[in-house]
C-alpha cells in the first residue's frame, strides 16, 4: 500500500518506512567455525541489483526517431530488458535473497514519459498510471531514491507518482520547508529471512541532489528545501545502525566527483555520494546516480573507521543493471558483513521481458501514434551533427523562436525597446529536422529536456564574460596544428548542454587562446558592444536559476517568464508558420578561429 503522507511526518523520525519481511529459500554455504570442531560457521549471502537515471525508458525504442534503440557502443535501454536481468538473478539467487531498488530521475526523458506527464496527465481524474509505475511495481522495486528530474513536473505529479508505486520513494534530504522534517521516506527497513533463525535486517537510505533548489526553483521554493547529503547520512546512519540494521545501503542521486556544476551557489556538493562513503562511518554500499557514467565497482575509505566503501553507478537508461554481493557471517551474536562487491550487466545482453512489454503495449502504441503527429514541413534538412563546433541552422532555430516568443511578450512594456538575444546549446548530436514533412518527434527531439523560458537583463561587459565562460568547452588548440573535432569539445568534461551559443549578436571564439581571453570581435548590428549597453536574454530556466554556474544570468534581472517548455513552443511555433525556412532565420554569426584564421 502506498505510504500515507501525513501520518509518515508524524512518525518518520522514529519508525521510517517499516519493515519488510522476505524469506531465505536458498541455503547458504556452511563453514566450520574456526578453533571449534563440530561446530559450523553460520553465513548467508544476499544480492543488491540496482538502476538509476532509467528516465522514462520502459521499451528498447527511441521515440525521437521512431525506431528501436541504438547507439555506438551497441547499448540497449529500458526497464523491459532490466527486467530479464532481474529475473535471471533471482533465478540463480533465490528471490528472497535479492533486493531491488534505483538511485533516482525515473520520470521525466522520454516521450512515454511527458505524454503521462503533460498530454493525458496522472494528476487528472481518473487519470492513467505512469507507465513507470507500472513497470517498477511489476519488476518488483523495493525502493527508489528521489532524483532531481522527479520535480521537473511540479510536486502534484511526483506526489501522484509516488502514490501510484508500491515502493517508497526515498529522500532523506528531502524536507518540508516549514517543518525541516522529511518530505518523504528517508529509509526502509527489510528483512532477509536465513536458514539460521536471525534475519538479516537491510536499511535502504535515500539521498537527493540538492541542486533541486536551484534546477526546480519555480516548483519547490517555500515548500521544499534540499541540505546535503553528508549531513543528512551522518544523521541518518546512526539512527538505523542503532534499530538494529546490520547492512546500511545508500541509494544516492549524486555522482562520485566531489565537484558541483552550480559552483558556490549551494553549500552542498552536487556529486557527494564519494564523500558520503569517506566521511560517514557505518555505510557498507552506495549505489550512484545521476553522473551518467558507469562505475561497475569503486572502493572508497572510510576516513574514521578505514573500512571500504563499495560504490557502483550503471549506466543510465537501464543500459546497465549493478549487483552487489553480500556475504555475511554470524558472530558475536550478530550479522556481519564480511564481504561486498559489485558489477554490473549489460542489458544488450537479454531480451525485453513479454511481461513487461505487453502490459505497457497500449501507451507505448498511444505516444508513438502522438510524436508521429505531422505538424509543418521544412524547406531543407537541418542537423545537429556539427553544432558542437559550428553554428548551425538547426540550432538557429530554436534560438530564433526563443528570441521571437521573448520579443512579443515584451512588446508594449518598459524593456520593449531592448536588442533580445538567445541562448541555446546543442541538447543533442543526432537530432534532425528532415526536408518535408516535420513530426512532433522531429520537433522535440531539439530539446530534450523539460525546460521552460525566461529573459534576463544583461550587460555588454556581462554577456562578454558569459561566453568566456562558455568557450571553456573548447580544447586549447595551437595555430597550425592540425584539428580533429571529434576531440575539440568537452574541455574539462564539459558536456554540450553546458556550451552556449548566443543568437543576435556576432563574435569569435580564439582557440589558441587561453581560456577567459578567447571572445574577439563581439559586436551587435556590426558595432563593436558597449559593455554598459543592456540586452535581454532569452534564456531557459536551467541556465537562469544557476545550472552549469555560467557568469551573472543567474543575479540578473528576471523580465519575463513562462511555465511552457521551449519544446512545446517550438512545436507551436511550427504548427503556427507551416513551414520552416532556415533562409528566414539562420546566419552564421559565431566561429571558431586561431589568430583570427577560421577553424572551418
Amino acid at each position: 500500500m502506498p505510504l500515507n503522507r501525513r501520518k509518515f511526518l508524524g512518525t518518520s523520525a522514529v519508525s521510517g518506512v517499516g519493515v519488510a519481511l522476505t524469506g531465505g529459500a536458498v541455503a547458504p554455504s556452511v563453514a566450520r567455525a574456526k578453533g571449534r570442531p563440530g561446530r559450523r560457521e553460520k553465513r548467508y549471502s544476499f544480492t543488491v541489483l540496482g538502476t538509476t537515471d532509467l528516465h522514462g525508458n520502459v521499451f528498447n525504442w527511441d521515440y525521437f526517431t521512431d525506431k528501436e534503440f541504438d547507439d555506438k557502443d551497441h547499448n540497449d535501454v529500458g526497464l523491459a530488458k532490466i527486467s530479464t536481468l532481474v529475473n535471471e538473478v533471482r533465478a540463480e539467487k533465490g528471490r528472497r535473497n535479492t533486493l531491488l531498488i534505483d538511485a533516482g530521475d525515473t520520470i521525466q526523458g522520454t516521450q512515454l514519459s511527458y505524454y503521462y506527464a503533460k498530454v493525458d496527465p496522472i494528476t487528472a481524474a481518473r487519470g492513467p498510471v505512469h507507465p513507470m509505475a507500472q513497470a517498477m511495481n511489476a519488476i518488483g522495486y523495493d525502493a527508489a531514491a528521489l532524483g532531481n528530474h522527479e520535480f521537473n513536473y511540479g510536486i502534484p505529479v511526483l506526489r501522484k507518482f509516488e502514490e501510484q508505486c508500491d515502493f517508497p520513494l526515498l529522500g532523506a534530504n528531502a524536507l518540508d520547508a516549514k517543518t525541516q522534517r522529511p518530505a518523504f521516506p528517508p529509509y526502509v527497513m527489510k528483512r532477509l529471512r536465513t536458514p539460521h533463525g536471525r534475519d538479516v535486517k537491510v536499511a535502504v537510505l535515500g539521498l537527493t541532489n540538492p541542486g533541486i533548489a536551484i534546477w526546480d526553483k519555480a516548483n519547490v521554493q517555500g515548500k521544499m528545501t534540499f541540505p546535503g547529503l553528508e549531513e543528512q547520512a551522518a544523521k541518518w546512519v546512526p539512527r538505523l545502525r542503532s534499530m538494529g540494521a546490520d547492512v546500511v545501503i545508500v541509494s544516492a542521486h549524486s555522482g562520485s566527483s566531489g565537484t558541483s556544476s552550480y559552483g558556490d551557489q549551494l553549500p552542498y556538493v552536487e556529486n557527494a555520494a564519494g564523500l558520503v562513503a569517506e566521511q560517514v562511518p557505518g555505510i557498507d554500499a552506495i549505489l550512484v546516480g545521476h553522473a551518467h557514467t558507469e562505475i561497475p565497482e569503486y572502493v572508497v575509505e572510510n576516513k574514521a573507521t578505514g573500512k571500504k566503501v563499495v560504490l557502483s553507478e550503471p549506466l543510465k537508461w537501464g543500459q546497465r543493471l549493478t549487483l552487489f554481493d553480500f556475504d555475511l557471517v554470524w558472530a558475536k551474536g550478530r550479522w556481519t558483513v564480511e564481504k561486498v562487491g559489485a558489477k554490473v550487466l549489460n542489458s544488450n545482453t537479454a531480451a525485453e521481458d513479454k511481461k513487461i512489454t505487453r502490459l505497457l503495449a497500449d501507451e507505448h502504441k498511444k505516444v508513438v501514434a502522438y510524436v508521429n503527429q505531422v505538424i509543418g514541413t521544412s524547406t531543407e534538412a537541418m542537423s545537429t551533427a556539427e553544432g558542437p563546433y559550428k553554428d548551425v541552422a538547426i540550432i538557429d532555430l530554436i534560438n530564433h523562436v526563443q528570441k521571437e516568443t521573448v520579443a512579443q511578450a515584451l512588446a508594449g512594456g518598459a524593456h520593449a525597446a531592448l536588442p533580445v538575444l538567445s541562448q541555446a546549446s546543442c541538447f543533442s548530436r543526432t537530432a534532425r529536422i528532415p526536408a518535408g514533412e516535420v513530426t512532433i518527434k522531429d520537433a522535440a527531439g531539439l530539446y530534450p529536456f523539460e525546460n521552460t523560458l525566461e529573459a534576463r537583463l544583461l550587460t555588454g561587459a556581462q554577456l562578454k564574460e558569459y561566453l568566456e565562460f562558455s568557450a571553456r568547452y573548447y580544447v586549447r588548440t595551437p595555430a597550425g596544428a592540425p584539428v580533429d573535432p571529434a576531440k575539440l569539445t568537452n574541455a574539462e568534461k564539459i558536456p554540450d548542454y553546458n556550451y552556449d551559443a548566443v543568437y543576435g549578436v556576432t563574435y569569435e571564439i580564439d582557440v589558441a587562446k587561453p581560456v577567459g581571453s578567447r571572445v574577439v570581435k563581439l559586436a551587435f548590428e556590426g558595432k563593436e558592444i558597449d559593455p554598459k549597453a543592456e540586452f535581454v536574454l532569452a534564456v531557459n530556466n536551467y541556465r537562469a536559476s544557476g545550472g552549469g554556474n555560467f557568469p551573472h544570468v543567474a543575479g540578473a534581472k528576471q523580465v519575463w517568464a513562462n511555465s511552457e517548455e521551449i519544446r512545446n513552443t517550438i512545436i507551436n511555433w511550427v504548427k503556427a508558420k507551416g513551414t520552416i525556412d532556415p533562409a528566414r532565420f539562420a546566419s552564421v554569426d559565431w566561429r571558431l578561429t586561431r589568430d583570427g584564421v577560421p577553424v572551418f
